[in-house]
């Protein structure tokens, strides 16, 4: 890829267990600073400790979290995306993408897509999995295109979806990506 991000010396990795306070500040300035984009809000988050964030380090450390992975500018962490699943049998093929993050000086660079493609790839290359969900703010249009021209389609949306502490709402917009052909194996 021949992108921004790419010009940026820009690392992405698989977030480890010493990446969690930085972690913690991306995601609480993140929070804090969009709260129309995110499920999570950042009063509840805030009281939260670094160290409460480790069951996103994978499926060794517990829960549904089969990844976060980490964008790193020198040793500032930038950016960050989860993919989780549900282990019961009948949805154990869907993924989803929750808490993708890019801080905001270097959104638009090419960094979320590069995050975005790195997290597709390695879905795919999970054999149980055949789709990928997410769910975005209707009115995030550069996130939709984003998440569009990586192949997401919108199959819906969940309208008043966020009821945020003004007493606006937001919807949600609903998308999933085939990941293989149902069925198939890879």
């Amino acid at each position: 890829m021949n992108s921004s991000a790419d010009r940026l010396a820009c690392r992405i990795r698989v977030m480890r267990e010493d990446d969690l306070t930085q972690y913690k500040q991306l995601r609480d300035a993140m929070l804090a600073g969009f709260e129309e984009a995110f499920t999570s809000d950042a009063e509840t988050e805030r009281s939260r400790t670094a160290d409460s964030y480790r069951n996103r380090l994978g499926m060794a450390a517990g829960g549904h979290n089969l990844f976060t992975l980490t964008a790193w500018l020198g040793e500032r962490m930038v950016g960050a995306i989860s993919a989780e699943f549900d282990p019961r049998a009948k949805v154990r093929h869907v993924a989803h993408i929750v808490g993708m993050m890019v801080l905001p000086e270097l959104q638009g660079l090419g960094l979320g897509r590069a995050l975005l493609a790195q997290a597709l790839e390695m879905l795919e290359g999970e054999p149980v999995l055949e789709q990928v969900t997410l769910s975005v703010s209707a009115g995030h249009a550069a996130a939709v295109a984003l998440y569009a021209r990586c192949g997401f389609r919108r199959y819906g949306r969940l309208e008043n979806a966020l009821k945020l502490p003004d007493g606006r709402y937001v919807d949600k917009d609903l998308m999933c990506r085939p990941l293989r052909v149902p069925g198939a194996t890879p």
